[in-house]
């Protein structure tokens, strides 16, 4: 029996774990502060009420024998895709159901997809970026190459014709920075991977924050981009399914033999999502509950304004915030990401994520998100100012 040796290439903590450690060692020993937590990309909101009606009446439902659900396909059940395809519709796009596999969230398909392309593939992700794009990647093996997001490019890294690459990640909104591709922008990708024989893997997580007609929900609104691209979307931060778990993702049938290959993985490898999540989900997308979700995505909105608003008034760079939950600000004073973690831990109990846990151009930069309560988001933005003003 011989492990794989992959892991030891890991860091040897994720990020969140290190956060959630420094902070409960601070807790240990000062009880007395109240902390203020504007890090990890946990929603605060409750499921809406169409959500959970509907899946009350699912549960009822099982508990009848004529109506009870066990297994269920594999790719999701119909009511559902068709919910989602109407959706991508209203964006103007045109899916066949084939085409929608419903899973357990974003986090999972990302990790999963890695199962239909060869170890020895090369894959090309910005710096910085969602951790679990490297993660899972050198737990398999792959070379990694690093595309630079920076200041100079607002972070939102153009393809290189020097670099070659079979598998590009992209994310917009982006975690960390909340940075949003345009169209055109997105149009010089589909162009490189079009040109290059390679696979964009796209993260849309936090498309439904976008509030400019102008800029894409899905990569599928980009010309040519179902020769190349595979679309990774989340109920989570759209509709608080962080804890029930739902996500979809989609495969082009344009894209030879991919569509097949992730329908095999998936009925050998997942039972699918549960029938009662499903309804919910089902009900994002309904009259009622699509109202009900933008009040919250408004109330997220919102407190991502009072953030973005603070830092403006303590002359701290900044970008994200309109149409991303994250903010990605400069360290005050050149101080490294780890310093001013600690620094606004020890000083006003109001925790972030340092920008160095997402690669090194993170270094030096800090993310805060919106996810938190009105309350909290307006206390923490007074100690703020109490701080830096």
């Amino acid at each position: 029996m011989n492990l794989n040796k992959n892991y030891e290439n890991l860091e040897q903590n994720y990020l969140f774990t290190t956060v959630a450690k420094k902070v409960q060692e601070y807790v240990a020993q000062n009880p007395d502060k109240k902390i203020i937590k504007l890090g990890i990309g946990d929603v605060t909101r409750p499921l809406c009420k169409s959500v959970i009606d509907a899946m009350h009446r699912a549960v009822d439902e099982m508990a009848v024998q004529e109506t009870f659900k066990g297994y269920g396909p594999e790719q999701g059940y119909a009511f559902l895709r068709e919910a989602i395809k109407k959706y991508y519709q209203s964006h103007g796009v045109a899916l066949k159901i084939e085409e929608i596999f419903v899973s357990d969230g974003a986090k999972s398909d990302l990790g999963n997809i890695l199962d239909l392309f060869d170890k020895d593939n090369t894959v090309l992700v910005p710096d910085p970026v969602y951790p679990v794009y490297v993660d899972t990647n050198i737990m398999a093996g792959r070379k990694i190459i690093f595309i630079n997001a920076n200041e100079n490019n607002e972070f939102l890294p153009m393809p290189d014709e020097s670099i070659q690459a079979d598998l590009i990640y992209i994310c917009s909104p982006n975690n960390p920075t909340g940075a949003v591709y345009t169209k055109s922008q997105l149009k010089c990708w589909v162009d490189y991977a079009n040109k290059n024989n390679s696979i964009i893997l796209f993260d849309s997580a936090y498309e439904a924050f976008i509030d400019d007609e102008e800029i894409p929900h899905s990569i599928y609104e980009i010309d040519g981009s179902k020769t190349c691209a595979v679309e990774i979307c989340s109920f989570s931060k759209t509709a608080g399914f962080t804890g029930t778990r739902c996500g979809y993702t989609i495969v082009p049938m344009e894209i030879p033999n991919l569509n097949q290959m992730w329908l095999r993985r998936q009925s050998t490898k997942f039972n699918g999502v549960p029938y009662i999540v499903q309804r919910g989900a089902e009900a994002v997308f309904s009259k009622d509950g699509s109202e009900e979700i933008k009040q919250n995505l408004r109330y997220y909105q919102n407190n991502a304004k009072i953030i973005s608003d603070t830092l403006t008034s303590c002359k701290i760079w900044h970008i994200g915030g309109k149409h991303s939950p994250y903010i990605w600000l400069k360290c005050p004073d050149s101080m490294t990401s780890w310093e001013f973690f600690d620094y606004l831990l020890n000083n006003i109990q109001v925790v972030g994520t340092p920008g160095a846990g997402f690669g090194k151009n993170g270094e030096g930069f800090f993310r805060l998100t919106s996810f938190g309560s009105e309350e909290n988001t307006l206390e923490a933005m007074k100690r703020f100012k109490q701080l830096f003003g």
